[in-house]
């Protein structure tokens, strides 16, 4: 028997989180497009510099006024303005051509981005384990794939092109501002840095309620959807008005988080716009006193004599400078609420895959009269399990669906055992019921025989072979299931049928559905087995959503059935008819029931009485009635199951 050890699933799922989530995005954006994005960030960048030249031909033209304007000799003067301004039209049309192209090729990139990141999150989402799915709110999780992939679109397409190219004026106005007088600009920078200051304490402020608010309307979403699931529930016991409370303390504190955070958020825009205001008539002020003074200009350019040029130059960059200061200040909003997303976003990408080291498969298999097994690529209706051994041979044993469960403990969480020392042995062919109260761990025993979780201690064989040797993938095409809940999906009825056995022909679906009785519901249907099944089958009855539930695991025709509850939303008669259909499907398999209707288990070759996690009494129908314990009372109805 194995030795005790912490149960796999109390530990953190988690990959650590990555801090840096802009530059995980970006990381991302350059992978997907290595070479787009490249060129895009070129045009953004060529027309964010084309939009600082005009500044100094400006300063050019005017300069060429002072010194001819003197004199009065203006075609001198026209000779040198002219060139200069067919000069400057060329940079304006090669400017609109770059950003003609980025704002193209920004939508492809964009929306192209979205795609592989939902396919991404879907990929990983199928390959999460089942206690993902139980332990967070399918509203939640669908809050991710809409309301936080929004987020990441206005990322991508404005805030990031926004901020480069405000970002990338910034730096080239700056340049020209050192150029011309680093007096000015050192006047400038004062006032910038205060811009800067009053950004990062209302930016701040408002990026813990983005998150917030992130979390709060996933939270509503996943309440919203639980709620249209349970409305007959609702209205039966007439809690509208406690659903509607609920629903509002929700609605508030995504309200009370949306409102700080754009209250934040939308303050910093006019702040920065009246601080740049008051700085350009600073900048006005000073130049117009430098200009009068005669004071003795400090330039990269060298020029110590400081011009009305300059001066009228520099106010037209000031308000170019703290215009896309603001600007930068503006993309804080969609930043911070993008990141909120994206944090989310990552953190179900990064949530663990389901582990599975198995390394015995399942193939197709020919079995001469000695037993041999042979593997082949063809269908055969044999199958077999490959083992390969560590000194590199490979051993064949026949599927023929030998289960036992050898001294299982299991619980969900560390310190809150759900099974206690399960032993169980279902020889091929063996139909094995389990009754008891809900909650008794019926179902339980189901998932680890099937591995949606993994035991904490015992053994679970399969063929002789530990399951935990066996991939999931191949284990599980081995076995057959019907849930308590059925899940049909939108597609016809054949489609959902298929869903079993991807390739199987129409054929082997209706003979599948008339084995267990589902044939004759479905041809009375509108359009037959083309009927579409919308809304996981709200358009069709629950017993006859089970009935093709039940068809759907038949056509997969595997060795091992488990039937969790598979007649409990059908009624007394239409039970007739599936029970007559079910024991033709369980002939030759091995099949585990989990049952309330005691009479669906009467002809099990071994009943298994469980309370507590515990199997208190096993025996066929005739034993145990014998033995007048627990399952005699009842059977009799001297104990109710609930």
């Amino acid at each position: 028997m194995m030795n005790k050890r912490s149960n796999p699933h109390t530990m953190p799922m988690r990959k650590k989180g990555n801090p840096h989530t802009i530059g995980r995005v970006i990381k991302t954006l350059f992978s997907f497009y290595p070479v787009l994005l490249p060129v895009t960030l070129f045009c953004i960048l060529f027309s964010s510099a084309a939009a600082a030249v005009p500044d100094v031909f400006i300063q050019k033209v005017i300069a060429v006024i002072e010194k001819w304007g003197e004199t009065g000799n203006w075609e001198a003067a026209k000779s040198e303005i002219v060139p200069t301004i067919l000069v400057l039209i060329a940079i304006y049309v090669v400017a609109l051509v770059a950003v003609f192209v980025y704002n193209r090729l920004m939508a492809v990139i964009t929306q192209g981005f979205l795609s592989k990141m939902r396919r991404k999150m879907f990929d990983g989402m199928q390959n999460l384990p089942i206690r993902y799915f139980d332990t967070h709110k399918t509203g939640d999780i669908m809050s991710r794939y809409t309301n936080d992939i929004d987020t990441l679109r206005q990322l991508v397409s404005q805030a990031i092109p926004s901020l480069l190219r405000a970002g990338a004026l910034v730096i080239c106005v700056f340049s020209v501002m050192l150029y011309y007088s680093i007096w000015l600009t050192l006047i400038l920078l004062v006032g910038v840095i205060f811009m800067i200051y009053v950004s990062q304490k209302a930016g701040g402020g408002s990026a813990k309620y983005f998150i917030r608010q992130q979390k709060s309307i996933g939270k509503t979403e996943g309440f919203i959807q639980e709620m249209m699931n349970g409305q007959k529930v609702i209205k039966v016991f007439c809690h509208e008005e406690a659903v509607k409370e609920d629903f509002c303390k929700l609605n508030e504190e995504l309200n009370a988080d949306s409102y700080r955070a754009h209250a934040y958020a939308n303050m910093l825009g006019p702040i920065i716009m009246n601080i740049g205001n008051v700085l350009y008539v600073i900048m006005a002020v000073a130049g117009g006193f430098f200009y009068l003074l005669g004071i003795h200009n400090i330039a990269l350019s060298f020029n110590p004599v400081f011009s009305l040029s300059i001066a009228v130059t520099f106010l037209n960059m000031t308000k170019q400078f703290t215009g896309n200061v603001n600007q930068c200040s503006q993309q804080i909003n969609a930043i911070v609420m993008a990141l909120a997303g994206a944090e989310r976003i990552f953190e179900l990408m990064d949530e663990l895959p389901e582990s599975d080291d198995g390394y015995v498969t399942l193939v197709n298999a020919v079995i001469d009269k000695d037993g041999k097994i042979t593997e082949t690529k063809k269908h055969t209706g044999e199958w077999a399990w490959k083992h390969p051994h560590g000194d590199g041979t490979i051993t064949y044993t026949r599927l023929s669906g030998d289960v036992t469960l050898d001294n299982v403990d299991f619980e969900y969480e560390e310190g809150k055992p759900v099974l206690h020392n399960i032993t169980v042995f279902a020889k091929p062919g063996q139909k094995v019921a389990f009754v008891g109260a809900t909650g008794a761990g019926k179902t339980t025993i189901t998932n680890l025989i099937n591995r949606f979780y993994d035991i904490a201690d015992g053994k679970i064989r399969y063929d002789g072979i530990n399951v935990n040797k066996i991939k999931k993938s191949d284990l599980r095409r081995s076995l057959g299931i019907v849930l308590q809940e059925t899940n049909l999906f939108t597609g016809s009825v054949m489609d959902n049928i298929r869903y079993g056995k991807l390739d199987a022909t129409d054929e082997e679906c209706i003979k599948a559905a008339k084995l267990v009785g589902a044939d004759d519901f479905i041809t009375r249907l509108p359009e037959g087995y083309e009927t579409m099944i919308t809304n996981n089958g709200a358009n069709i009855s629950q017993g006859q959503r089970q009935l093709i539930a039940i068809a759907r695991a038949a056509v997969a025709d595997p060795p091992v059935m488990i039937l969790d509850e598979a007649t409990s939303s059908i009624d007394t008669r239409t039970e007739a008819i599936v029970q007559r259909g079910m024991d033709s499907l369980m002939k030759g398999r091995t099949v585990f029931v989990i049952a309330h209707r005691l009479s669906t288990v009467k002809n099990s070759d071994v009943i298994m009485v469980m309370d507590n996690g515990r199997i208190i009494e096993r025996g066929n129908h005739k034993e145990l009635i014998e033995e007048k314990g627990k399952y005699y009372q009842l059977y009799t109805g001297a104990f109710e199951l609930e």
